[in-house]
C-alpha cells in the first residue's frame, strides 16, 4: 500500500480548499500579490497553497504563489496537477541558507520545519535551523524587499507544560526542558515567534503567529509516525486499530482544512499577533480517536487491538490541556468538520487516490 496521496489530485482536498475559499473573507487582500509558502509539500502548507489557488480561480485575484521545498522530487509527487498551473511555481531551497530565500514577496507563509516527532529526534539540528535561521533569513529578505506580511506556522508546543487551566490561551506560559535535543522544535518555534515580534517592532513587518494543536487529515503520510497516522494506516490496510497503551492522554485534534481556514480568518480579519487554532470539540483521548478511526468504516468490522490486554479494561481519561480558540472564533471562525467527519474524509482521500 502506498504511504501517501497526490494531494492536489484528491477530490477530498479540492472540496476542502473550495469550501475554505467560499468563506466570507476579504480575499481581495491578496489581489496582485506575490506570495511565498515555505515547506510547500507539508500538510498544512499544501492546504494554504490550495486555498490561495482556489481563491485565485474564484475571485480572479491575479496572485502568484511560489512554493519553496528542500526536496523537489517528493514535492512534485505530492503536488501533482498543481505543477501545471500558471499561478504556481515550485522552487528548491533551504530556508536555513540565506541564498535560498531572496526575492520580494507581499506575504510569506513560513511552514518549513520537520513536523514529525521522529524527525525532531533524528535531525534536531535541521529542525532547529529551519525554525530559527530559516525565520531570520526570511524576515531579513522581507525587510530588504520593503516589508510585507509574515505568517508563521507555529505550534502548541511553545507553551510547554501549563498548569491550572482547562484550555491554554494565547497568554499562557508554561515550562519547557530546553537542554534536550527534542527541544529543537519547541524552542525553535519560540525563537521564531520572538523574531517576529522583534522585526515587527523594529522594521514594521506585519507579523502573525498561528499556534496549531494536533492536526490530521489528507496529506498525512501513513508512515508519519504519530498516532493519528498509525490509526489511519490500520484502517486503510484493513487491520484492527492497534493500541500501544490504554490511550488515556487527551489531545486537541483538528481536521487540516479547519486548521487552514482558521489561519486565513486570523490573517485576513485579525488584529492580534498570535492566535491559537484548534477545534475544542476535538479535545479527546487517544483511545477515543482510535475508536473514531475503527468505526469510520463499519463494513470492515475493525476493532481496537491492545498490545497489553489489561489496557482494554483499565481506562480512565487523563485530564490534559487543549488549546482555547476563543480569540479566532471571535473573528467568525468555526470548525466545519466534526471528529467523525474529519476522520472519514481523511480515509476517503486514500480510498479515492491517486496514491504514491
Amino acid at each position: 500500500m502506498a504511504n501517501d496521496v497526490v494531494l492536489f489530485d484528491s477530490p477530498v482536498f479540492n472540496e476542502d480548499v473550495a469550501q475554505i475559499a467560499e468563506s466570507e473573507l476579504p480575499w481581495d487582500t491578496f489581489r496582485g500579490q506575490n506570495i511565498l509558502v515555505t515547506g510547500a509539500s507539508g500538510m498544512i502548507p499544501m492546504y494554504i497553497v490550495g486555498t490561495l489557488l482556489a481563491a485565485n480561480e474564484k475571485y480572479g485575484l491575479n496572485l502568484m504563489v511560489k512554493g519553496l521545498v528542500r526536496s523537489p522530487e517528493k514535492a512534485k509527487a505530492r503536488l501533482g496537477s498543481a505543477l501545471d498551473r500558471t499561478d504556481f511555481t515550485l522552487v528548491e531551497g533551504d530556508v536555513s541558507m540565506p541564498e535560498s530565500v531572496g526575492g520580494a514577496y507581499d506575504t510569506i507563509f513560513h511552514g518549513a520545519s520537520p513536523a514529525r516527532p521522529t524527525l525532531h529526534k533524528a535531525s534536531p539540528v535541521t529542525t532547529l535551523k529551519a525554525n530559527t535561521l530559516g525565520t531570520l533569513n526570511l524576515l531579513d529578505a522581507q525587510v530588504a524587499a520593503g516589508g510585507g506580511a509574515f505568517v508563521l506556522l507555529s505550534s502548541s508546543e511553545v507553551y510547554g507544560a501549563v498548569n491550572g487551566a482547562e484550555f491554554i490561551t494565547e497568554d499562557s506560559v508554561g515550562l519547557l526542558q530546553h537542554f534536550a535535543p527534542r527541544a529543537g522544535y519547541s524552542e525553535g518555534k519560540r525563537i521564531a515567534e520572538t523574531a517576529l515580534a522583534a522585526y515587527a517592532d523594529e522594521f514594521g513587518i506585519n507579523a502573525l503567529s498561528i499556534r496549531f494543536g494536533h492536526i490530521y487529515g489528507p496529506g498525512m503520510a501513513l508512515n508519519d509516525g504519530r498516532v493519528q497516522a498509525d490509526f489511519l494506516s490500520d484502517v486503510v490496510n484493513g487491520r484492527d486499530v492497534r493500541m500501544m497503551s490504554a490511550g488515556a492522554a487527551t489531545r486537541t485534534y483538528t481536521y487540516v482544512a479547519d486548521a487552514a481556514s482558521g489561519l486565513f480568518f486570523a490573517h485576513l480579519r485579525g488584529q492580534d499577533t498570535v492566535y491559537n487554532v484548534a477545534d475544542r470539540a476535538g479535545n479527546v483521548s487517544i483511545r477515543e480517536l482510535a475508536e473514531a478511526f475503527a468505526k469510520a468504516r463499519p463494513e470492515k468490522g475493525l476493532r481496537l487491538a491492545f498490545d497489553n490486554q489489561e489496557d482494554m479494561a483499565h481506562f480512565s481519561p487523563v485530564a490534559s490541556l487543549g488549546l482555547s480558540s476563543k480569540r479566532v472564533e471571535q473573528l467568525g471562525w468555526t470548525p466545519l468538520h466534526s471528529l467523525n467527519d474529519g476522520v472519514s474524509r481523511t480515509i476517503r482521500a486514500f480510498e479515492d487516490g491517486p496514491l504514491i
